[in-house]
């Protein structure tokens, strides 16, 4: 199959039988925007272009909502190569906060627990890093949109942690017993950006791919630039004075970061979470030639 690969600038017909093997958009996932969100904006724009009501949208390897970076959408037939999209190695760019932990381990959920931070230095981390190379199982966080016996683990996730809010205790998440089985993954390459010991406050909002840090929630501009993203939470770390490290991370598919940020605090004795995620590469797709959502409304605009 040769789908074609949509670039910025690139004009469309209006008829899909002029793409046989179908299109690939890759896309620059806007911040607090589901994976799914960007499907059904891409999917309604495309059959309202092509007029055709049974059109095939997909995409390959979910992004989690606070995350941004490289999603790819399929168009046609071109979700054939979903899979074979999902199976290339991932590059990210991921801000680690170190001495607390929360039930997502990342920002969607409050701050749950504390810890010291004396074993957490530039030293240290740069030795857990180097030595957590190579092959291993992993598993994945119970926040996750890993299926199991068909039915997303996040559902169950949300159910006990509600239920935990409900009866005004904290949420454990051993609760879920065996629900999570260990999943295979290599981390080829691990590189220490940035640590800073003791950070002002919250990392700046700026604008990717020049930082790694929270990027801020940009309000709808026109009626074309709604999304359902106003449900998603981002807690408030603002208050709290934490060790955070930037780390890329180049590995295969299947590799949570929540997990690595996760299984790092807990190997310092400090506990960690993601205040920021950036995929910026899949496969051969890089995140600088990617489209992001206002290219993606002028691709299916007359």
């Amino acid at each position: 199959m040769n789908p074609l690969v949509i670039r910025p600038g690139l004009r469309l017909s209006r008829s899909i039988d002029d793409y046989p093997d179908g299109l690939v958009l890759p896309i620059d996932k806007p911040y607090r925007w589901t994976s799914a969100d960007v499907i059904r904006k891409v999917k309604w724009m495309a059959i309202k272009w092509f007029g055709k009501r049974s059109l095939k949208v997909g995409h390959a390897g979910t992004l989690d909502p606070l995350a941004t970076g490289v999603l790819i959408v399929c168009i046609g037939k071109a979700t054939r190569l979903a899979e074979s999209f999902q199976a290339e190695a991932k590059q990210y760019l991921a801000g680690v906060t170190f001495g607390a932990t929360t039930a997502s381990y990342d920002l969607e959920k409050e701050i749950d627990s504390t810890f010291p931070t004396d074993g957490v230095n530039e030293d240290s981390l740069r030795r857990l890093l180097e030595h957590s190379l190579g092959e291993q199982d992993q598993i994945a966080p119970l926040f996750s949109a890993k299926s199991v016996d068909g039915v997303r683990v996040y559902e169950t996730a949300r159910k006990l942690y509600r239920a935990a809010l409900r009866e005004g205790r904290a949420f454990d998440p051993g609760e879920a017993g065996d629900l999570l089985r260990a999943s295979h993954i290599t981390l080829y390459k691990l590189e220490l950006l940035r640590f800073r010991a003791v950070p002002e406050g919250v990392v700046p909002p700026c604008d990717p791919p020049h930082c790694v840090g929270p990027l801020p929630f940009r309000e709808p501009t026109s009626p074309e630039d709604t999304t359902p993203s106003g449900r998603i939470h981002v807690a408030d770390i603002s208050g709290y004075a934490l060790p955070q490290a930037d780390i890329r991370i180049d590995c295969s598919k299947g590799t949570y970061i929540r997990a690595l940020a996760r299984d790092w605090g807990e190997a310092l004795g400090s506990g960690a979470f993601l205040h920021s995620l950036r995929r910026t590469k899949n496969g051969p797709f890089r995140v600088e030639e990617a489209l992001n959502m206002e290219d993606i409304q002028a691709l299916f605009r007359p």
